[in-house]
């Protein structure tokens, strides 16, 4: 149970509240428990004495105790509800603050849906664990040890008959414990793997259709929701044998019970109120005896909900503040200088980018230039510590990126990416998550910049538009200068922009390229180029090949004296053609 003792620091700030609910579940048994001694009173006193003066305090203890039971199970109730839906919202909010936190290459290697199983249904079991589950663990254990008290102490042979049934059960569940839990944890990664499925079709569902490959991925969705069929049929069987087990035991020491009971009423060693209120014991023991079954697989599950909570939970944050963080110059003007920089993912044998030196000065735009998994964007990504160097530095107005706080770095260095990401948010939320604090006066400023202004007052409520999830609304160019807008909003002194005019048409790319001269001026610019047009932006142009800086210069000058920059411009050219065409 080493995961769910993880969430222990979860359960202190409510731990008064969580022991009376369960004391109060205590209570409610223990009223249960004391029932049937009083009947055992009425049988062998009122009733064997035919005497009714005692009968009716005798019935108003049983009714006072029925009720003393039913009000303690509602205080209950009232005392989980508000702890337990607080914990899980605060371990929710803690694993979204951690996956913010966790770099790229974490999010490359994990599907969205197994991040969203995480995220809602495995913290969904542990809320209930800890509501129920965890709670009547404990109180029914405690309430069978009480009732096997009570039992001896109304009869011994009674108890040993009822302990002999019981042993079994413990032998059976530890069995059934570990299998269960291999089956739990495969449900849970199927359902994950299921979510992410239907996230996918519906985030591509013009590429589905466009390509009408909808019915093929109905049918791998239905061959994967069979999977996860059958692992929890496998789950309910073997439930329902350990359920099987759990209910016959009892009925067998009840049956022995009578078989027993009958001897001793018939030979005066023992009373019919004693034989009563060992039989109605015994029966009130039954549910807390099936339930243990269901109750040690219910903490499985939750075990095993636990265990992929923490996996992503504990994942390592590679990408942290510095422990004795520096400051930008105040006078800083945007100097980005790369030092024979190398980087290489993790687990590779080879360095995508291996001593890479490039100088950018402030106020100057320089595109890089290569082929097609050349490096160019991870070097781009370097710049505001999305990944970090494998060696060498990179630095900003000579300060090595590293010994930063990322929120100073973030706030000098902006960037935008290949494909413009928008949210399911109005045009002045997106545009503002560059920057959170600024007016709607700034906004339109950058909006302006971007050459956006425009058709954003054409959109229904200008502004306050809600664009719809991942902006898939509006047109590319449209979304492209939104996305210019929010790197620019913040007033940045370098500007990291990632191939901005990848997969626009030629008219499209006309109204960005606009865009960005108006965005590149006054600001250190690294842009990520694949086209010419995008290339003459530039002041200086970086041929990146085989993860090294061949060439530095005009386009002009490296056109004439670089053999490799040629042919890659006139590799991109023949590209787009064949693309246009």
């Amino acid at each position: 149970m080493k995961a769910l003792r993880k969430v222990v620091p979860y359960l202190r700030p409510f731990s008064g509240r969580l022991t009376l609910a369960g004391v109060a579940v205590l209570g409610s048994m223990v009223c249960g428990l004391a029932i049937p001694l009083v009947l055992q009173q009425i049988l062998d006193g009122p009733v064997a004495r035919r005497e009714t003066g005692p009968l009716v305090w005798l019935l108003l203890a049983v009714a006072a105790l029925g009720a003393a039971e039913a009000l303690m199970f509602y205080v209950r109730r009232r005392l989980v509800a508000g702890p337990c839906t607080a914990i899980e919202a605060r371990m929710r909010a803690d694993l979204f603050a951690h996956l913010q936190r966790l770099p790229i290459s974490f999010h490359d290697r994990w599907p969205s849906g197994q991040l969203l199983s995480r995220a809602v249904s495995d913290l969904a079991t542990l809320r209930r664990y800890i509501a129920f589950s965890g709670i009547f663990l404990v109180v029914n254990t405690v309430t069978l040890v009480l009732g096997l008290v009570v039992l001896f102490v109304l009869a011994p042979v009674l108890g040993v008959i009822t302990l002999i049934c019981a042993a079994p059960l413990v032998v059976v569940s530890t069995q059934y414990e570990s299998k269960y839990a291999l089956l739990t944890r495969r449900a849970q990664d199927q359902g994950g793997d299921l979510a992410t499925v239907v996230e996918e079709s519906v985030l591509g569902v013009r590429v589905l259709k466009a390509f009408g490959r909808g019915p093929h991925l109905a049918r791998r969705f239905a061959a994967q929701a069979r999977e996860l069929r059958g692992t929890e049929i496998a789950k309910v069987k073997m439930v329902a044998v350990l359920s099987g087990s759990i209910v016959l035991l009892p009925e067998l020491g009840i049956a022995a019970q009578l078989l027993f009971g009958a001897f001793g009423v018939a030979d005066g060693s023992m009373t019919v109120g004693t034989l009563v209120a060992g039989i109605t014991v015994t029966a009130y023991l039954r549910w807390p005896t099936e339930s243990i079954g269901w109750l040690l697989a219910e903490t499985n599950q939750t075990e095993t909900a636990a265990a992929r909570y923490w996996e992503v939970r504990e994942a390592e944050v590679t990408i942290t503040d510095p422990e004795r963080p520096r400051e930008l110059p105040a006078d800083g003007v945007g100097a980005v200088r790369f030092d024979g920089v190398r980087f290489a993912h993790e687990g590779a044998e080879r360095d995508v980018l291996s001593s890479v030196d490039l100088e950018l000065r402030p106020g100057e735009t320089v595109a890089l230039v290569g082929a097609t998994g050349s490096g160019k964007s991870t070097l781009a990504m370097l710049v505001p510590r999305l990944a970090d160097v494998s060696g060498g530095r990179v630095s900003v107005d000579g300060v090595d990126v590293r010994d930063l706080r990322l929120a100073d770095l973030r706030s000098v260095v902006a960037m935008a990416f290949e494909e413009p990401v928008l949210f399911s948010a109005s045009v002045r939320e997106n545009v503002a998550l560059g920057a959170p604090e600024v007016t709607d006066e700034q906004v339109r400023e950058a909006l302006r910049v971007a050459q956006a202004e425009e058709f954003v007052d054409r959109l229904p409520w200008g502004l306050d538009t809600r664009i719809g999830e991942e902006g898939l609304s509006l047109s590319g160019g449209q979304r492209q200068r939104l996305a210019l807008a929010r790197a620019v909003v913040g007033r940045p002194k370098v500007l990291v922009l990632d191939d901005p005019l990848s997969a626009l048409d030629v008219h499209t790319e006309a109204e960005v390229e606009r865009a960005l001269r108006a965005v590149l001026t006054g600001v250190t610019a690294l842009v990520v180029a694949h086209r010419p047009s995008t290339v003459r932006l530039a002041d200086r142009v970086a041929l990146l090949h085989q993860g090294r800086i061949a060439a530095v210069g005009t386009h002009e000058h490296l056109l004439k004296t670089s053999a490799a920059y040629r042919d890659q411009l006139s590799t991109e050219d023949e590209d787009r053609a064949e693309v246009a065409s």
